[in-house]
């Protein structure tokens, strides 16, 4: 048994954690709201409320780190998107909560950590992209995303791994929902790159289970059809509007690669979440 502290239990961390118990492990999660404790604890995760914030770090911090091997990080930027150029030291939001967490962490048991990033990091560039290609992100959480893999990475105090993942789905979160009936939409030929939570968390799992530290993964499913083809058929599938595309193509046709994850963790998408 090894006990696993999961920073944001939320869409993905709660689900992650009810897994990870069941598989005989002991996790602490963190929630900021009051109100949510007592459900997870009653799916048998240690709760705790943790403020991550630019300014300060809440003491709850030291207690929900405590005698944990593993931090898993899941809390995205949540930022207002701004220009295309880097962010000035003053708007940097996320990458200062990740510079207050980290002093935190080495005082810490945690010798590994795993930090759910984002494909967001490389920008819209019309390629396969691998964990080889540079990032170039053109979004601001993207950009505060690289940044605090770079701080995480370089840190010698533990192990990092970098988990970006695609477009995230479930069943009860897909994007056909909010384009349902939409019309004029952009880049019809665009191949998709999404990722269930399913295999969001058999991933985690993997690299848990097989120890895999220092690395970078890509994770995403390798299916990709284009937008248009996936949502109108997934508008069916939901009996929903279908939403209605530009007849010009695309010039966007990026490719998220997971060769890298498939190879190295062994692991199988499943095509009946997709």
């Amino acid at each position: 048994m090894t006990q696993i502290s999961i920073l944001g239990c939320g869409w993905l961390g709660w689900p992650l954690a009810k897994k990870l118990i069941k598989e005989g492990h002991s996790v602490n999660g963190s929630t900021t709201s009051e109100n949510k404790l007592p459900s997870l604890e009653a799916s048998g995760i240690k709760a705790f409320l943790v403020a991550l914030e630019s300014e300060y770090v809440s003491n709850s911090i030291t207690n929900f780190l405590a005698e944990s091997e593993i931090l898993i990080i899941d809390i995205p930027p949540k930022l207002r998107e701004k220009s295309a150029s880097l962010p000035t030291p003053s708007e940097r939001i996320f990458v200062r909560k990740m510079e207050n967490l980290i002093p935190f962490i080495e005082k810490s048991t945690v010798k590994k950590v795993l930090f759910v990033s984002s494909t967001a990091v490389y920008g819209n560039e019309n390629a396969t992209i691998t964990e080889d290609t540079h990032p170039n992100p053109e979004t601001e959480s993207g950009k505060q995303l690289l940044l605090a893999e770079a701080l995480l990475q370089k840190n010698q105090n533990f192990a990092a791994t970098i988990l970006r993942f695609g477009g995230l789905i479930g069943e009860d979160r897909h994007p056909v929902k909010f384009l349902a009936g939409k019309e004029n939409l952009e880049n019809p030929d665009a191949p998709i790159n999404l990722i269930h939570q399913n295999d969001c968390i058999a991933i985690i799992e993997a690299i848990l289970n097989q120890a895999k530290w220092n690395e970078v993964f890509n994770a995403v499913a390798p299916f990709h059809p284009t937008r248009e083809e996936y949502y109108t058929q997934k508008a069916k599938e939901y009996n929903l509007n279908p939403p209605k595309f530009r007849t010009e193509n695309s010039n966007i046709q990026k490719i998220i690669s997971s060769k890298k994850m498939e190879s190295v963790l062994n692991y199988q998408f499943r095509p009946d979440n997709y």
